[in-house]
């Protein structure tokens, strides 16, 4: 398997592509060593398998087939091979292919390890039994599915006939294993005998197949004796025990029938399978129990011996049984590629997710809106979404899954989000005003409470308690206060932000302002639109977020008052609230109490209900993933849609169904409580002080149902702006690795476009005038003249002037051609000697000159003295003179001839 098919089109995360090269190499381990696991019959090696069967069988739904070219070969199982070619093989570059090789290879080995265990033991005998109904359970499932898989001509062992009668062959096996079973546990031998009888009848099934013309050549030369043995060895234990019911009946004659029979078929086996002990057990009981029959039958019975063929045939149970192919396999598997999912099948997920968060969310606002017009806004506070929440959720996480949807699904999870995001405002702007509802506008049930108009209310009492155990007015204060330094911290963070990319934006545009063309790199403003507009979505939030503290600080001015009375205790309250006066006792058993009660109640019920109900709606889920892979795999293609309305309208449709009835039961029911109210505002005595109490009253319970909500919405914002902080830290380092790298481009392209400067040319070196010019050489100047060499004369020979190195070596000599006349000697620019003089003693042709032959040391030497240049001549040449000038170095030394006398 090749990693880059997992990168083209695969994907574990949205954002985080993982490698799978240790998986794809432990997945090569694993079939290396399941390969190997078939040749051992141990159950060990049969878990070996499985486990790599069941990885195939994950990543059959997950890798598309056009796109493995991995090629499985797969060699016949009969075919031994011979001498002139190897054994026939088919090799098939699929994973369907590998799938039916490796299961042929399990339902061999079950056989072989089915067929290893001890029939002595009870262990043995289950767990054979369970591995030959298994592996004819395979058989039979390759038989119908080898064609659809390979699609061309499979090797003979995979031919459909041949895995039919492969089948039939361990079913057979597994009946006979119930027939040692029903032997072992000493069953009744009616039960052994019909156990028999199918065993004998399977057998008959198998050897028909194997006889086959097309299958006979594939089989080993005893398979068809041994179960052509097998087929006689069951009809005779068939006839054995069936006697032994007959002699348990006093049957004498029906029994040495049987008797007869059954011995002639343990002799027939043995001479079919050619093993003559086969069966030898039976054919002996057989014997002792026909020689006893035939002497009882001649000495008491004299029963008359009826004809075999004349016998009631014994009846049959079928025990045996092929056992369905599972989905799994191994027993604890688990999936090296579980991450790894198509990239269709991630945008499907991610398009059913915004389908179904799109019903729960639409569900769960109604639900919670109509329970907040109905409540007292007591438990709506609680369980309502904090303003601060949905700022925070909705512009961090709403486009979370956009990278993995198609564009038609990105416009349509963009319009549900703009639906959501106004739904979301316009609930922000009727903030304020949400709480003016119909219970909590007639008091209720507070009213209910106060019939007597003397004293507090015992609801509102433990209202009270329940403010000073959550600190009271204080605590509020103090959360309060806190707000402005964590929004100011949080803005001081994005002011930061926005500063480092203005100051990056700045220096490119001066940069490129300067440098014009030769500033290649991006501009900023390419490379920072998706920083920017996260930017102003982050401003967004915390604009969001100080309308949102108004609103708390308003409602807390608005409320203050009550809210220090319930923090003061009931004594300050029953100080604060007027009495009603007499007659208010009168009403507390008049029948609009009474049904203002039970309409009460049932306003409890339908909130309990409408609880079960939201919970139902966030739990509950569905296998997509799976749904979706074995689209993929069937059809080759994801139909989303479709699929997700099917499936979130079997999920979601009965939970939408009790929502709709819940609304439809409040309509009625808040009916019923404005008229129970009427009345019972009518039967309440007094004018102006039970009117004071009541606003009163109404006030407290307002100002405790906003005490619990300011109390929830201010933890809300302080964790609302910690998370923010975090998120904005996050953003910050973003931008500051950005503008790092930027800055480090930056000096990287200064410095090269220094260096250009500095290695730039000026033009070309302008002409020489033409005055300075020499004719026939126009602009170029020439060297001056060589010094004239000096005389040839041996007399006047002096070192040229002016010249440094030492003299080239003169032409060699050449011989004058006979009655000709000597050719001039050539003009020479150093002094050379006349053809046919000697050379000087100590030089040669290439050194004509004397080299200086320095003076033997004297006895002591003395390192200060100078040796005197030697002035007179060798023989009868003259001296070398010295040069005309001090400031010329003499020629070269050369070495002391090889050939001196001393």
């Amino acid at each position: 398997m090749e990693q880059s098919i997992l990168r083209r089109h695969y994907v574990n995360t949205a954002d985080k592509p993982q490698d799978y090269s240790e998986a794809i190499n432990e997945l090569s381990k694993l079939r290396t060593n399941a390969v190997w696991r078939v040749f051992e019959k141990y159950e060990s090696s049969l878990e070996i398998v499985y486990s790599y069967y069941d990885q195939l069988c994950a990543l059959e739904g997950k890798i598309p087939s056009h796109e493995v070219q991995i090629p499985f070969k797969w060699k016949d199982a009969f075919d031994k091979g011979s001498i002139f070619g190897g054994r026939i093989s088919l090799t098939i570059s699929s994973l369907a292919y590998e799938k039916v090789c490796v299961l042929f290879n399990i339902a061999a080995l079950q056989s072989s390890v089915a067929a290893a265990q001890s029939i002595e033991s009870d262990e043995g005998l289950k767990l054979a039994a369970k591995l030959f109904q298994q592996a004819a359970g395979i058989f039979n499932h390759l038989k119908g599915t080898v064609m659809l898989a390979i699609q061309q001509d499979p090797t003979p062992d995979l031919n459909p006939e041949t895995l039919g009668a492969l089948s039939a062959l361990m079913l057979a096996q597994a009946q006979e294993i119930f027939v040692q079973k029903a032997i072992h546990d000493r069953m009744k031998d009616a039960v052994i005998a019909k156990l028999s009888s199918q065993c004998e009848e399977l057998y008959v099934e198998v050897l028909k197949q194997f006889q086959k013309e097309l299958l006979r050549p594939l089989w080993d030369k005893d398979w068809i004796p041994t179960v052509a043995g097998k087929q006689a060895a069951y009809h005779g234990l068939t006839e054995y025990y069936q006697s032994l019911v007959c002699k348990a009946n006093k049957s004498v004659g029906e029994e040495i029938a049987r008797l007869e029979h059954a011995s002639e078929l343990f002799k027939a086996a043995q001479q079919r399978s050619g093993k003559p002990s086969y069966f030898q057990d039976y054919a002996n009981k057989v014997q002792r129990n026909l020689t006893e029959a035939k002497k009882d039958n001649d000495f008491i019975y004299h029963e008359r011996i009826p004809d075999v063929k004349n016998l009631t045939p014994v009846g049959k149970a079928m025990l045996a049984k092929s056992l369905p192919v599972p989905e799994r396999l191994s027993q604890n598997f688990k999936d090296l590629f579980d991450e790894l999912v198509p990239v269709t099948v991630h945008q499907s997920m991610a398009a059913y997710d915004v389908r179904k968060n799109e019903i729960v969310n639409s569900e769960i606002t109604k639900l919670r809106e109509s329970t907040q017009f109905l409540n007292s806004a007591e438990k709506v506070n609680n369980e309502k979404r904090s303003i601060y929440g949905f700022i925070l959720d909705y512009y961090c996480d709403s486009d979370v899954r956009f990278e993995l949807t198609t564009s038609v699904q990105r416009e349509s999870i963009s319009r549900a989000s703009r639906e959501r995001e106004r739904t979301r405002e316009e609930q922000f702007k009727s903030f304020p005003d949400e709480f003016q509802n119909v219970l909590a506008s007639l008091n209720l049930p507070a009213a209910l409470e106060d019939t007597s108009g003397n004293s507090l209310p015992q609801s509102l009492i433990d209202k009270a308690t329940a403010v000073q155990s959550n600190g009271g007015i204080t605590e509020l204060q103090r959360m309060i206060t806190e707000l402005p330094d964590l929004l100011q911290r949080n803005k001081d963070i994005l002011d930061e932000t926005e500063r480092m990319l203005r100051d990056e934006k700045e220096s490119d545009d001066q940069l490129r302002e300067q440098f014009k063309e030769r500033w290649t790199r991006t501009p900023s403003e390419k490379l920072t639109e998706t920083f920017l507009a996260n930017m102003n979505k982050y401003r967004e939030i915390i604009n969001n977020a100080m309308k949102a503290d108004k609103v708390v600080r308003d409602k807390f001015e608005s409320h203050l008052r009550g809210m220090e009375l319930l923090s003061k205790g009931p004594d300050e309250m029953q100080n604060a609230v007027p009495s009603a006066g007499p007659g208010g006792s009168s009403v507390q058993n008049s029948s609009a109490v009474q049904q203002l009660r039970k309409l009460m109640e049932d306003v409890e019920t339908i909130k309990a209900e409408r609880d079960s109900i939201e919970c139902e709606l966030k739990s509950a889920t569905v296998d997509m993933k799976s749904t979706f892979l074995n689209a993929l795999a069937q059809d080759g293609a994801i139909n989303e849609q479709a699929l997700s309305v099917e499936s979130l309208g079997r999920v979601f449709g009965p939970l939408q169904r009790q929502v709709k009835e819940s609304l439809q039961r409040q309509e009625a029911l808040v009916a019923d409580i404005q008229v129970q109210n009427t009345e019972f505002c009518k039967e309440k005595s007094g004018a102006g002080a039970s009117a004071q109490r009541e606003a009163m009253l109404k006030e407290l319970a307002a100002a405790h149902d906003t005490f619990n909500e300011l109390k929830g919405n201010l933890s809300e914002g302080a964790r609302f702006y910690n998370d923010l902080t975090q998120i904005l830290v996050a953003f910050q380092n973003k931008i500051s690795d950005f503008c790092f790298a930027r800055k480090t481009e930056k000096e990287e392209l200064l410095k090269d476009l220094t260096q250009n400067i500095g290695r730039q040319t000026f033009g070309a070196t302008p002409a020489i005038p033409a005055h300075y010019a020499t004719s026939g050489q126009e602009g170029k100047k020439e060297p001056p003249p060589r010094p004239p060499p000096p005389p040839t004369t041996t007399q006047n020979l002096s070192v040229s002037e002016g010249k440094k190195e030492a003299p080239p070596r003169p032409p060699p000599p050449t011989a004058t051609p006979s009655g000709g006349a000597a050719a001039p000697p050539p003009t020479l620019p150093y002094p050379s000697y006349p053809q046919g003089m000697p050379i000087p003693y100590g030089a040669t042709p290439a050194a004509p000159y004397p080299a200086y032959m320095p003076t033997p040391l004297p006895a002591s030497y003395n390192p200060y003295t100078t040796a005197p240049y030697p002035q007179q001549g060798y023989g009868a040449f003259p001296a070398y003179p010295q040069p005309p000038y001090g400031g010329y170095p003499y020629p070269p030394q050369q070495p002391p001839p090889q050939n001196r006398p001393w």
